[in-house]
């Protein structure tokens, strides 16, 4: 049986107008900032719901550290449950992975320190998982606890890693399998997936995939204070703890949300409202006072300038509680704007003068950081065929022009091609102009594209690849490669 998906309605049938989220849509886009899906819900309803092609509804999408709010979910559930409590030592919990000569420190250390970022670290201990231990546990134990437990604010991701690895020991199971009859099954989230450490524990700080509506419906289960249909599957008295603040991040009369305290790995926003917060984007802001959930996927560079877009354009339209006149104009309008969005095809012409002289030629690249060794093109009327060489094998990628072609492909982990994984990828490409092809290659179930410009001249190509979010830099590569064979070829 499929999932039941949340009830729909109009904008103004649950007090909104359309016009707003229109307005909020358009703020975004005149910012530049990327979208890649939205939900907005209001007493429970969809009101509102896009994808930027080539995402879509059926598609997952990491949401990075939002996975820590769900991790810190199940830790209420087992509290429920009785298989731990909030102030249970971290080393009674994981025995065979603690140190031996404990700091007072470490030995301080609570479950409710992990919680709330306050551990006593001076940094996050995400750091030390560059380490080639398999035991991500032990070797996150073994940092310094150089500070007392239960003061400062220290985002620290290797904290709601322990959090799995507790109750995956507490459990038996992956942190997966104990929410799916818990948590994803009631609330009908399917094929949700989580990454692994080295030992098969979820990371818990993130690694999580869902779509948007299920993003959404976590949302809704928090805004109704753990209640979904008759069952309460979070208890209440969990909710308000999680999404109250726990530890000072801050000065909350400053106009940030980034300062308004951290609940148990949820922070606190301004306006009474809380929010489940992963990299580049990924969001489920839920406002009580206006009773409304508004989930995002994105790519975003500045996070804070679309949080403040939602509050100067949704807060305002979701102050009315009842219903509003309906404005079938308005409400067309809207619709046709969500139909329409799309991630921009890289600008510029499906031909070249150029491009028969460089079609099916091999380059051969000088060393560079993301350790790709050569390139090649074979264009087409319809397409072209873009092929990746690193030290290992070849990666061949269709790219539309001025289209999208979906298939999956190898793309480079941690900006090199030392160590590729398979996603699916939607490509799309043009010539910006007569010597340049710039091909985009969007991982559609993740925030990442790649952009891979190849300026062309002679025997010679520049190739610059590039991402558009990134942790580190978002060059992930400039070389130069030169023909291997002067010999053009076509596509056929």
């Amino acid at each position: 049986m499929p999932p039941t998906p949340l009830p729909r309605s109009t904008p103004e049938a649950q007090g909104v107008p359309s016009r707003a989220i229109r307005e909020f849509l358009a703020a975004v886009a005149t910012g530049g900032q990327e979208l890649h899906s939205i939900m907005l819900l209001r007493h429970g309803h969809v009101i509102a719901e896009g994808w930027w092609t080539p995402f879509a509804p059926s598609l997952r999408h990491e949401l990075f550290s939002v996975s820590k709010s769900v991790t810190a979910t199940a830790v209420g559930i087992a509290i429920h449950e009785g298989l731990l409590g909030l102030d249970d030592p971290v080393v009674g919990l994981l025995p065979d992975d603690a140190p031996a000569g404990m700091s007072e420190n470490l030995q301080a250390m609570r479950v409710r320190h992990l919680l709330a970022m306050n551990t006593g670290h001076a940094e996050d201990t995400l750091r030390a998982l560059h380490s080639p231990e398999r035991n991500w546990a032990r070797v996150i134990l073994r940092r310094p606890v150089e500070n007392p437990p239960g003061g400062a604010f220290v985002y620290n991701t290797g904290a709601t890693y322990l959090l799995s690895a507790i109750l995956q020991r507490l459990t038996g199971q992956r942190l997966l399998d104990y929410l799916t009859p818990r948590l994803l099954q009631p609330l009908g989230i399917e094929g949700a997936s989580w990454d692994r450490c080295p030992r098969g524990i979820d990371v818990g700080g993130w690694g999580l995939a869902i779509t948007t509506e299920d993003l959404a419906k976590f949302g809704q289960l928090y805004l109704q204070r753990g209640r979904w249909g008759n069952a309460q599957l979070v208890p209440a008295e969990w909710v308000d703890a999680a999404t109250s603040s726990q530890v000072s991040n801050g000065d909350p009369s400053l106009p940030d949300d980034w300062t308004q305290g951290y609940g148990y790995q949820f922070w606190l926003c301004q306006h009474g409202a809380y929010r489940a917060d992963g990299a580049f984007g990924q969001l489920a802001i839920v406002m009580p006072e206006e009773d409304a959930v508004l989930a995002l996927t994105s790519a975003l560079s500045d996070t804070a300038a679309v949080v403040t877009a939602a509050w100067g354009h949704l807060l305002a339209g979701l102050s009315t509680p009842g219903p509003l006149q309906e404005d079938p104009a308005g409400h067309a309008e809207l619709g046709a704007a969500l139909a329409a969005l799309a991630i921009a095809h890289p600008a510029g012409s499906a031909v070249s003068p150029m491009a028969a002289s460089v079609s099916g030629r091999d380059y051969d690249l000088a060393p560079n950081v993301a350790h790709l060794e050569g390139i090649r093109v074979v264009f087409a009327a319809d397409r072209a065929e873009l092929t990746l060489r690193d030290e290992a094998r070849e990666h061949r990628i269709d790219c539309g022009l001025g289209t999208w072609i979906t298939g999956t492909a190898a793309v480079p982990e941690a900006g090199s091609f030392r160590r590729t994984r398979r996603a699916a990828v939607a490509a799309s490409g043009a010539w910006t102009d007569d010597s340049t092809f710039v091909a985009r290659l969007q991982v559609y179930e993740t925030p990442i594209a790649l952009l891979v410009e190849l300026a062309f001249s002679a025997d010679e190509v520049t190739v610059r690849l590039t991402q558009n979010v990134s942790f580190g830099p978002t060059e992930l590569a400039r070389s130069v490669g030169v023909a291997r064979d002067p010999r053009p070829s076509a596509l056929t």
